[in-house]
């Protein structure tokens, strides 16, 4: 094979989640129609924002986002998975490999921060309601969406430029749907110790230091609450803090149980069961949460099908 910045691989097989030919379409109609949730309710929710003039505060500016980023997310795993249940083999080329695992770094690093932005967001409502439109004003929601895309952007590069030292011999059969991190590092021929302590710092910090801000946020949001004399005022509060808390539980509980794990890069034989969770659940399950347990985004649904079954009717 061609010799490619410094690897004599010139592509990868990925080997899917089973082997066992009897799982293959059912799993693919499974993981087909997730996709297809997936799509449809970050995309509908995304246009429900723009479409509802009502919904253009801060904290649905941050769902947008946060629905952008499940969706692009989705897309860049999603669809060479389900080429896994239909092919022989499934071939990625190096420079595609490495392309797929730039963009899931940015889309996780992204996300990790989006979601920080919206504790951020949570806290300034509840403990500072009087100050909300002063402190959470537009070009502050910009910059912090700004910053969360500069988290990604970076992170995603450090990531990928210590993956591209590494050289690739022989090897070129990932254990993975996608080109994950720890798989690519158990097929390097050359040592990994300086991936894996930087794994540990960037994923380290890219984890721990949202988790520390999300927890300290909703400390303060938690003390305010206790002190409202109002049963109504209370109920309001958790209401409006429980989907992002579920959201945040279960995207950083995936990630630190992936990535955090002591010699992580030997213990692969269960990690393609629990990065389903943050690469396929975690993008359809976030637009759900929201529009489920959401009386304004009801509320808007509502409001765009009586326009539009009104629009259709005139026709």
């Amino acid at each position: 094979m061609a010799l490619l910045n410094g690897s004599v691989v010139t592509e990868f097989i990925l080997l899917g989640l089973t082997d066992q030919p009897d799982l293959q379409i059912p799993l693919f109609l499974i993981f087909l129609l997730l996709y297809i949730i997936t799509a449809l309710g970050n995309l509908s929710l995304i246009i429900l924002i723009v479409l509802n003039s009502h919904l253009h505060t801060p904290m649905y500016f941050f769902l947008f986002n946060l629905s952008f980023v499940d969706f692009c997310f989705s897309s860049v795993i999603t669809p060479k998975m389900l080429m896994n249940f239909i092919l022989t083999k499934n071939h990625i080329s190096y420079v595609g490999c490495m392309t797929q695992f730039y963009l899931f770094c940015f889309c996780v690093i992204s996300e990790c921060y989006i979601l920080t932005s919206m504790a951020y967001d949570r806290y300034v409502a509840i403990c500072n309601p009087l100050l909300y439109n002063i402190v959470m004003s537009p070009k502050v929601c910009s910059y912090l969406m700004l910053a969360s895309y500069l988290m990604g952007f970076s992170g995603a590069m450090i990531h990928t430029g210590c993956i591209l030292r590494l050289t690739f011999c022989d090897g070129n059969t990932i254990n993975h749907y996608f080109c994950d991190l720890l798989s690519l590092l158990q097929l390097s021929c050359t040592s990994t110790y300086v991936n894996e302590i930087e794994l540990l710092i960037v994923a380290g910090k890219d984890i721990i230091l949202p988790t520390v801000v999300i927890f300290i946020s909703y400390g303060f949001i938690l003390f305010n609450i206790f002190q409202m004399k109002s049963t109504e005022s209370m109920s309001k509060a958790f209401s409006t803090c429980s989907s992002h808390i579920i959201a945040v539980s279960l995207f950083f509980g995936s990630g630190a149980f992936m990535y955090l794990k002591p010699n992580s890069a030997g213990k692969m034989n269960n990690g393609n069961t629990s990065s389903i969770i943050y690469t396929t659940l975690i993008p359809m399950i976030n637009p759900l949460i929201y529009s489920l347990r959401n009386k304004d985004v009801k509320v808007a649904l509502r409001k765009t099908l009586r326009k539009k079954i009104f629009n259709w009717n005139l026709i």
